[in-house]
């Protein structure tokens, strides 16, 4: 059983002690978590790796949040994606305003967080349409059965359109890391 301890806050340009630290009733240890802000860097070194995100959009003031596959092209700093038409394509065409959250988890205490605001744009009436949508299927073909579950079939048997292909091009980027630290490491 845990008691109360303290409130304890400390900021630091990039760390910020929160609210978490107890002291347990039966061993007597001071546990404490450290909630670290990561950099741009080592925001873009977690996009490089994780393929898995979460995607916000809204339209009318009503959010909508869908989980999503993608892959992250550091020369254009954008996500490209794919997704037959849907809800989400048509209220992204509507409202280009989107953010997509993406983390990494080993428990409660152990958790890494990205945050990305940017804007929404289809890959086709550009002229560079066709770079984008080569640069897109290289990225898409770096990982094996790339095209699910956005072009899987649908139970019903109902037939498709064709994919949309899209990226989101980052504006704002941050993250957070979250970790149990000892009260000696915090000096």
């Amino acid at each position: 059983m845990l008691t109360a301890a303290r409130r304890v806050r400390r900021q630091c340009c990039c760390c910020l002690l929160v609210d978490v630290a107890r002291t347990s009733a039966a061993s007597g240890i001071l546990l404490i978590m450290l909630i670290h802000q990561l950099t741009r860097a080592e925001c873009v070194e977690i996009l490089s790796r994780t393929t898995v995100g979460r995607l916000a959009c809204a339209r009318h003031g009503q959010p909508y949040v869908v989980p999503i596959s993608f892959y992250f092209d550091e020369s254009d700093t954008s996500l490209y994606s794919f997704s037959m038409l849907g809800r989400k394509i048509e209220w992204m065409r509507e409202n280009p305003k989107v953010c997509v959250e993406l983390d990494e988890i080993s428990d409660r205490f152990h958790w890494t967080t990205v945050v990305v605001i940017g804007i929404y744009e289809e890959v086709r009436d550009r002229m560079d349409a066709e770079r984008r949508r080569a640069r897109a299927l290289d990225l898409f073909q770096e990982r094996a059965q790339w095209w699910l579950p956005a072009a899987a079939d649908l139970s019903s048997g109902q037939e498709q359109g064709p994919p949309v292909v899209y990226r989101i091009r980052v504006g704002d980027l941050t993250g957070r890391r979250a970790a149990r630290s000892s009260p000696g490491s915090l000096a």
